[in-house]
């Protein structure tokens, strides 16, 4: 019996990712999880939608939508630090890569 390289599992996840085309659906919903923390609002956020660095986010509250408007850049920063943080974010993605701009309507 011959033995094969080993291979972390790690690489491994990765590579089933970008061999099944995941990488787009996985990088949004990391990007909506990271808003959730990032903003603290996710349970006023109705409706959440991510292309091409632009995120879109529909508040229910009028005074949250008002009070996320004067901290935009830094939950910015907050939502690209926590994907970057994440191994599962596939970084070569240009649609679902870093947020670029963050939309409150």
């Amino acid at each position: 019996m011959e033995r094969k390289n080993a291979v972390a599992v790690g690489d491994l996840l990765k590579e089933y990712i970008r061999s099944n085309n995941l990488a787009k659906s996985i990088n949004t919903r990391k990007v909506f999880e990271a808003w959730d923390e990032a903003s603290g609002a996710g349970r006023y956020s109705e409706r959440k939608f991510f292309r091409a660095g632009k995120l879109y986010v529909t508040v229910s509250s009028s005074v949250v939508r008002s009070q996320l408007q004067f901290q935009k850049d830094i939950i910015l920063e907050k939502i690209n630090a926590l994907i970057q943080k994440d191994e599962l974010f596939t970084r070569e993605d240009k649609d679902t890569g870093a947020v670029t701009e963050l939309i409150i309507k």
